[in-house]
């Protein structure tokens, strides 16, 4: 990396200035049909930079940490920015690490290929293999080192952290008498590989496998309106979409995201309802100390018992509002400026037994895993797949059905959900906006809409 005090220099102009370095390196194994199709793995390294005065923000970016190029950035984007004084940098920066207990890096290829191989041929060994088509598995490993330095008004702020993601998928494909169907299960989490002493990679690889085998058999779900319970386990795509977006401050700023905008203080939801985003959760895939612009991370309260409460932002959008960030910068790579955005978003466990949830609705559907969806952000509609969803009858479990969606309106879903079970479940995932990916979790409890349209195959 570079010596941090060529950037001295840099810091010297505007209301507000930033660097933003990084160090990265990843590793995706993929393995089909038996053997390893692809191996990539990849390093980079640069930094952005960015410029605030008044309204104008100026950003761009350098791949590499040469002297050369970085000074001629910085001489584009300050040209007519006012200078302040000069600051002095730290000589070097340690970064701060999450608890890591085995450390990808330190993993042998053999060793990462042996437990894709194990998780292979354990869904090669369900009942029902025979109409297995295709079994893909995916072992992600990303380690970035992060190094930040901004001013404003004179006074400097840095920090360093080191994150380590480690991710597992498996999507298999069963066919059966001209019908496909397929199953996906994803674990991932801010970790080493450890991952796996929580979660057998070769269960994960079974779920996959005798869900799509199941799924064969599976009757199409009915288009009806009708109760629906999502399960803890379903994890918090709802929450994310339907409301998680639409409370991101730019886009109420910019007047894309209108549902919520102006109602702070406003009941939004059911009273039972409260919505957080936190990303101090130890190990969770959206978690970080400091978000990509300094600011330390905190637990962030959404929505209480029903009342709106708080936006996400980042430090651009709360200077609009002549109010501190919450610690919502992110942004995807040191080429990507950081926007507003989500880490841990989900809705807090509620009063009610699961088991009694279930037990009331008498015909509707329960949904165990969402699948992938949309979300119009100005007006909250949305539609999502159902991975894996049952029939309902008579508060029990019937059936198993195949090509189910929910469509809805969020702002109106979360008026009605009416129960809030005491569990607490979490799926994981990529979110994008802008064009940036960053890793993020979503989760809720088990909870019940009285009505929502069911779409059919």
């Amino acid at each position: 990396m570079m010596d941090w005090k060529i950037l001295e220099p840099v810091l010297v102009f505007g209301d507000y200035s930033e660097v933003y370095a990084e160090e990265s390196y990843g590793q995706v194994i993929s393995f089909e049909d038996g053997k390893t199709d692809e191996i990539e793995s990849g390093q980079s390294n640069g930094l952005g930079l960015r410029y605030v005065e008044g309204e104008e923000t100026r950003f761009g970016h350098v791949d590499g940490c040469d002297q050369e190029p970085i000074f001629r950035l910085k001489q584009e984007l300050s040209q007519g920015l006012k200078t302040i004084q000069q600051i002095k940098l730290p000589s070097q920066l340690i970064p701060l690490r999450h608890k890591i207990l085995k450390n990808p890096l330190e993993i042998s290829l053999d060793k990462k290929i042996e437990i894709l191989q194990r998780a292979d041929h354990a869904a090669h060994l369900v009942k029902g293999n025979e109409n297995i088509r295709q079994v893909s598995l995916t072992l992600g490993e990303r380690v970035k080192k992060i190094f930040f330095f901004s001013q404003e008004g004179g006074f400097l702020s840095s920090f360093s952290e080191e994150r380590v993601y480690t991710v597992f998928a498996v999507t298999v494909v069963a066919s059966k008498d001209h019908t496909l169907q397929t199953a996906t299960e994803v674990i991932g989490a801010l970790s080493g590989f450890e991952i796996f002493d929580r979660t057998d990679p070769s269960e994960v690889a079974v779920r996959a496998a005798e869900r799509a085998i199941q799924k064969l058999l599976a009757p199409s779900a009915p288009t009806a309106e009708m109760p629906v319970i999502l399960e803890a386990q379903a994890g918090g795509t709802m929450i994310h979409e339907a409301i998680g977006h639409s409370l991101e401050a730019d886009g109420i700023q910019k007047g894309i995201s209108p549902v919520y905008a102006g109602k702070i203080g406003a009941q939004v939801a059911n009273e039972k309802i409260t919505v957080y985003d936190d990303p101090t959760l130890s190990s969770f895939r959206g978690s970080f100390l400091y978000d990509d612009e300094g600011t330390k991370s905190e637990k962030t309260i959404l929505v209480e018992k029903g009342i709106l409460k708080n936006y996400l932002y980042d430090r651009f959008s709360a200077r609009k509002e002549k109010i501190k960030s919450n610690g919502h910068g992110r942004r995807e790579s040191y080429a990507h400026k950081p926007i507003p955005r989500m880490s841990n978003t989900f809705i807090g466990s509620g009063p009610d037994d699961p088991k009694l949830i279930l037990a009331s609705v008498q015909n509707g559907l329960l949904v165990r895993r969402m699948g992938g969806g949309q979300v119009n952000p100005v007006t909250g509609d949305f539609v999502f797949e159902v991975e894996e969803g049952y029939l309902l009858e008579n508060g029990k479990i019937k059936s198993l059905v195949r090509g189910a969606s929910l469509l809805g309106n969020g702002p109106e879903v979360l008026k009605t959900i009416d129960l809030v079970g005491n569990d607490m479940g979490f799926g994981v995932g990529t979110c994008g906006k802008d064009g940036q990916g960053v890793p993020v979790s979503d989760g809720q409890p088990t909870i019940r809409i009285p009505k929502l349209l069911i779409g059919g195959q």
